[in-house]
Parts: C-alpha cells; structure tokens; sequence
C-alpha cells in the first residue's frame, strides 16, 4: 500500500553516464531555442534523448498551433529552465538574491493558523506542510507539483526581481561527488554546503529495501557555509522529521514559532540512486504511466540495486535533513524545487515520447491516500480542482499536465 512515507520515501566535478543503456542517435534537427551547455559535462544518455525528443515537441507544437489550441505559446517564445551548473555564476548567484529576498519579505498566510509562518517564502512551506497528502497521491505527484513549482518561480521573477526560471538539477552531474558540486560546494554560488556532523544522524530508514537505510554522509547538523549559513527555519519539525537533537516545535502539527538553522546532509548514498542511467530506464522501459510511476517511487523496491530508493526517494535525501528530510516541510530546504522541477523534466521527456496517449494519463487510483483538501476527486480524473489556496487560484487537474499552453497558456517552458 502506497503510503506518504514510500511515497516521499553533486565538481571534484565527476560526471559521466554510467554503463550502460544504449545511446541515443544524434538528431538533425535545429534548435528553436538557445541551448547553453556547461563544457565540463558531457551530454549524458537522458539529455541527449531530450535533445532527441525536440523534434516531436516541435511537431506536437505545431499541431497545437494549427488547432488553436496552444494558447499562444511556441518553442519561440516558451521559457527555458536550464540545470544549474549550465547558468553562469552571475546568474546562479541572482538566483540565490532572489530566494533570500523570498526570505525577507512578509507573510501572507493567516498567522493564528502558522504563527511560525516567518517569510512569504515560509506561505510554500506551510502549504505544503498542511497538503502534503495530497500532493503526494497518485493524481497529483505530477501535476500539482508542477503548478507548485511555477507559482514559487512566479513569486521569485514578480516579488523579487528574478530575471530567469527556475532550474533544476541533473542528478547523474553530482551524483559521484555531490560535496564537490557546483550546487552543494558551499560557494557564494551554490545553495549552500554540507552540514556539520551530528553524530546521532544516522540516515534515512527504508523499510522493505536493502539496503534498509539510505545511511549517512557524514553530516547531519547546522549548515555553516554558503548562502544559507545564516537561514532562519521556523515551521517544524513534524513527527515525520529524520533530523535528531532538533527541538520540538510548539505546536503538535508543527506550525508553531521554532526558530533554528538549516541542517543538511549531503549525501552521494542517496544521490547515486537517482543517475542517468536509473532516469534514462524510467523513461524508455515504461510505456504505460503505472509503470512510470511505480519505478519513480521505488515500488516494487528493485533488487540487486545498492540504491534501490527509487529517484524521487534519492532525489528528496540528497542532502536533506531538517526541514528538507521532512516530507511535510521538504519546501523549507530551497533545494527542493530543484528536486521537483527536476522530476518535472523527467516526467516532460517521458510525455513527449508519445504526447497523444501520455499527456493527460494519470496512475491507477489506489485510494489509499486521504483527500483532505477541499476540492476533492471528481468522477473524471482531469476534473479534479487543484487548490492552492493563499498561493495561486485554483485549476483544473488537466491543466496542470500540458507545459506547451497549459492554464490558459501561463504555462509555457521548456527544459534544456
């Protein structure tokens, strides 16, 4: 049974793929819009089956375009999100501007519900916080991340100044060294670096997998370098937390006021199970979305596998401990949209292998996950409301599968 937990449950820079799949043949086709690579890293198998995949997103487009269906968005004129380390320095470090402005500014959300709610960027934790279930069902993982995500990039260009879109992280780039990274090094332009050893962090229990830990990499305490060094968290933590020698939060669900740093562990345990060449048999060894889901999850736990946590699992823990290794607070670590935005990538390549039959496919209903919110599941799936409530307008389910036209066309990007 799917539950919450199974559910939620970086240079040295090393790249490479590692052994394996086959490669994907080049393509003739000329790109519509500016490819920026970071010569460092050589093209792995998944992003050169995205540059492959071009073409029939073009084609696709066209044919949306010729229905009048594409609400004004074209390859010319659709966003771009890039992975991090193929943005310059000067634009990771407006990137990060932009997140500690988030940071500064004031809140919107009722403050008798989240007293410790401190930031306009806190509104996304305690979003997330109190949705959680939701978010993480087998309807939303995907789609309602994805409105997620946009909203927080929204707020970053419109509140903060943010000239450019939110990246996201090509795992297999830091998987071998993720300390190293041009993410995790601790530099002014990365997300920060590791945190100190705490000795009482031991991992992330896996239960029903072998290994049954996702063990430590050595860190587990406050981060003390990079541009997160000085964050305040206050939402948290919540009877999920995997942090230890955190103080409890005032209040039972975790709202309350409880000022303390970021803690992290940066982990290549965890970010080795989600590389390329996991993400590339993700994409091309499932036709059908419950297989799609099922192995993004984990679920079954593959065997013979020394990471077998499935790449939504790797990717939460690779560096995540408080409030990142939270499922409810997760937001509270900024490296999380680039966790999500990143599995958005995944889920977008895999879509337009065959756009007529996977765009608005959804996984097979378990009902095991409670539906707190208040626009619960209609009879058609793609009816279903997804509510955002203080963060964004409410909008249908199928909407949030189309990023070529979607929600009246504010939907309109692509990955590079």
């Amino acid at each position: 049974m799917l539950t919450i937990w199974s559910a939620l449950l970086l240079p040295s820079l090393l790249a490479g793929v590692r052994a394996a799949p086959a490669d994907v043949p080049p393509s003739d086709y000329v790109s519509k819009i500016e490819v920026i690579r970071n010569p460092y890293y050589p093209l792995d198998v998944v992003d050169k089956l995205e540059e492959a995949t071009m073409p029939k997103v073009d084609a696709w487009l066209a044919k949306k375009i010729a229905a009048n269906t594409n609400n004004n968005c074209t390859l010319e004129n659709a966003a771009v999100r890039r992975e991090w380390s193929d943005l310059s320095e000067t634009q990771r470090q407006e990137y990060v501007a932009a997140v500690k402005c988030l940071m500064k500014l004031p809140p919107t959300v009722d403050a008798e519900r989240f007293p410790g709610a401190l930031s306009r960027y806190d509104d996304f934790v305690a979003y997330h916080m109190t949705h959680a279930m939701q978010l993480h069902d087998n309807l939303h993982l995907f789609g309602a991340h994805k409105y997620y995500v946009y909203l927080f990039e929204k707020a970053l260009r419109e509140e903060c100044g943010y000239t450019g879109y939110q990246p996201y992280m090509n795992y297999d780039r830091y998987s071998d060294d993720p300390l190293n990274s041009p993410l995790l090094n601790g530099n002014a332009s990365s997300l920060g670096g590791n945190g100190v050893l705490e000795p009482a962090y031991k991992g992330v229990s896996q239960p029903g997998r072998t290994p049954n830990i996702i063990a430590s990499g050595g860190g587990g305490g406050c981060v003390t370098e990079g541009p997160f060094s000085d964050m305040v968290v206050s939402l948290g933590p919540t009877s999920m937390s995997t942090a230890k020698n955190v103080t409890k939060n005032p209040r039972s669900d975790g709202t309350g006021k409880n000022p303390r740093c970021l803690r992290r562990d940066v982990n290549r345990n965890a970010a080795m199970g989600a590389t390329a060449d996991r993400a590339y048999s993700l994409i091309n060894d499932n036709n059908e979305m419950d297989g799609f889901y099922n192995q993004l999850l984990g679920t079954p736990p593959p065997k013979n596998d020394p990471y077998p946590w499935g790449i939504h699992t790797a990717g939460h823990y690779i560096a995540a401990v408080d409030p990142g290794g939270d499922p409810m607070t997760s937001p509270g670590d900024p490296l999380f949209y680039f966790h999500h935005t990143s599995l958005d990538r995944l889920w977008w390549i895999w879509q337009m292998q065959d756009a007529e039959k996977r765009l608005n496919v959804v996984p097979f209903a378990n009902g095991s996950m409670p539906m707190p919110m208040k626009h619960r599941r209609a009879d058609d799936p793609m009816e279903t409301m997804v509510d955002m409530e203080w963060l964004g307008p409410p909008i249908k389910l199928l909407e949030t599968h189309d990023q070529l036209g979607g929600n009246g066309g504010l939907f309109c990007y692509v990955y590079v």
